[in-house]
Parts: structure tokens; sequence; C-alpha cells
């Protein structure tokens, strides 16, 4: 039965996100939800210049959908599975408490025409606040364990430092998926990946429920990437970039395996570094390490195509998700 649930949560969450796609982007436009290129970007981005955002809504409307026909499918199997559900449900609250204030942050530069949207301070306090209810949600449900999995060693008990280590780590995911997304198609295909990569370690794990969401993240990605690879029709804006961090973040926890996003987030992670790195350079030194950060706009201003970015990033997320599916088995067998 799993095998059937599996392939018709993937057609679901596939079929609504790219069918959407249809309806959405025109009303998008009606609306006049264009994306606001800034200044300091590449200069050949200002032709994307009005191209709808918050193109995010149709992956989550498609995800959402499968994943609720998926669990219900396999009802009998999962619903004695407690700790499980509330990992997966308690993702999913979590992911749509990012998307919301992406969604507020997008509205604000769209609708108000304030380009930068919500004030770091803002946001940050308004995500602290949603990985707080995400952790005690879980904390209250039965999810007590502190001990993390650490890829090819064994397991570490961190007590009650695991609350705040695993917190800070939430927020840096999120913000790191956010920032990958700034490329044609880039975002998407490298969650593609992800989301595929997930989908064999819970199935190694056991993690049924948590396959599912996986699968549904995976498809809806594929579906929207009609829409969203280069030259794109629509961008997913920080309501659909913050909703897929919060996704790729609550299926490392919701196989009790944070540590390996390290692996399997490498594009995200590398990203966010770039532009820490970037910062703190230029603060010190008043030198740049990179022509432009986030790192996708060091090689895009080195002469790199769109589309060349994207598989190449991709490949390497590949890479890195075969080597933390080994990491997953082997940590069964030790």
């Amino acid at each position: 039965m799993q095998g059937v649930s599996s392939i018709i949560t993937a057609i679901i969450a596939f079929v609504l996100t790219s069918i959407s796609g249809v309806a959405l982007i025109p009303f998008l436009r009606r609306l006049k939800f264009g994306q606001t290129i800034k200044e300091i970007g590449p200069s050949w981005h200002k032709n994307k210049q009005g191209t709808p955002t918050m193109g995010g809504f149709m992956f989550i409307f498609g995800i959402i959908g499968a994943v609720i026909i998926g669990y219900f499918l396999m009802a009998k199997e999962l619903s004695s599975q407690s700790v499980q559900n509330a990992r997966l449900f308690g993702g999913l609250g979590m992911a749509l408490g990012m998307g919301f204030i992406g969604f507020v942050d997008d509205y604000i530069k769209v609708v108000k025409k304030q380009n930068l949207g919500l004030k770091a301070r803002q946001k940050t306090l308004l995500q602290l606040l949603v990985i707080i209810i995400y952790l005690t949600a879980l904390y209250l449900a039965g999810d007590t364990s502190t001990i993390v999995l650490i890829p090819f060693a064994g397991q570490l008990n961190l007590g009650w430092f695991y609350y705040p280590l695993v917190g800070i780590a939430i927020y840096f995911l999120v913000n790191a998926v956010n920032l990958t997304d700034g490329v044609d198609g880039l975002a998407t295909s490298v969650t593609f990946v992800v989301g595929l990569g997930f989908m064999i370690i819970c199935n190694i794990l056991g993690y049924a429920g948590m396959s599912i969401l996986a699968l549904a993240l995976a498809a809806g990605c594929l579906g929207f990437l009609i829409w969203n690879f280069h030259p794109a029709k629509v961008f997913m804006g920080d309501t659909g970039s913050m909703f897929l961090g919060g996704l790729v973040v609550a299926l490392g926890m919701g196989i009790g395996f944070p540590v390996i996003l390290v692996l399997i987030g490498i594009i995200y992670i590398i990203e966010a570094l770039s532009v820490v790195l970037q910062v703190i350079s230029f603060k010190m030194t008043g030198k740049r390490i990179f022509k432009m950060s986030p790192i996708h706009h060091h090689f895009e201003m080195s002469g790199w195509s769109e589309v060349k970015i994207v598989v190449v990033f991709s490949a390497i997320t590949a890479l890195f998700a075969l080597i933390a599916i080994l990491a997953s088995y082997l940590v069964i067998r030790i």
C-alpha cells in the first residue's frame, strides 16, 4: 500500500502545483504583484523586472494537499505513530509559519513598494517565535529525545543544549534556502534533489510519514519548475523560499537526524556562508572575497549562465545527497 500511496502523493503534488500556475500567474499579473529587481544585482537581471512573484503559493497548495491525501491513504499504518505524526504535521505547520513570514515580506515589497520588506530584526523575531512554537509542540507531543545522530560516527546526547542549538540551526537553514533563491530555477531544482534524497533516507530509516512529505516536496518542486525554469515565468518569492526552508528543516528533524542537513543541504550552507564571509571580509578589510554574494551571483558575474549554475549546483547536491544516504544506511548498522 505504501508504494501506491507514494505514487498517488507524487502525482497529486505535481499536478496541483503545475496546474495552479495556469490560474495563479495571470492573477498575480492582474494584481501587479511583480518582482522589483534591486539595483545592486547583476545588470542583466533588469529584464526580469515585473515577473510575477509569490508563486510559491503554487507548491504550498500542491504539497499540503498531497501530504494530507497521502497521509489518509496510509492512515492505518501511521495513526499509531504519535511522535512521527507530530513531527510530520508540526513540520508542516512550521513551514507554513515561515511561509507566512515570507508572504508578509513579499507583500511589503510588492504592495507597499518598500523594496527591503521586513526589517531584519522583525523577520528574525518572527522566525524565532515560529521555531519556539515548533520545538515546544514537538516536546509536548512526546518528542523529548535530545540525542543527535552524527553521520559516520554514532550518537551524541546534547541534553538541554539540544534546543538552542537546533533552534539556531533551523533559523540558519531556513534563511540559507531563502538566499539560494536568486537564479531562475535554482532553489527549486536544488530542493527537488534534496526532496528525492530525503525520500530515500526516510525509507532507509523507516519513517513512512516523513517519506510522504519528502516525496510531496520533490514532486511539488518539479511541478513548479515548469513555470520557474529559465526564463522564469514566475518567482516563488520569500513566500515560497521560506516555506521550502521550513520543509527541508522539518525533514531533517522529522527523521531524528538534523545533522544530515549539513550534507544534503550543502548548497544552502555554502550560499549562506558566502554572504557571511563577504560581509565579514568587507567590514574588516574593505575588500570583497566574491564578485557578488550569494555565491551563485559570483558565478554569474564570472560568465556562467543561469542554466549552468542550476545544473552544477543541483549535481553537487545530488553527490552530497548520495553521501547522506550512505551515512543514513550506516547509522542503522552502528
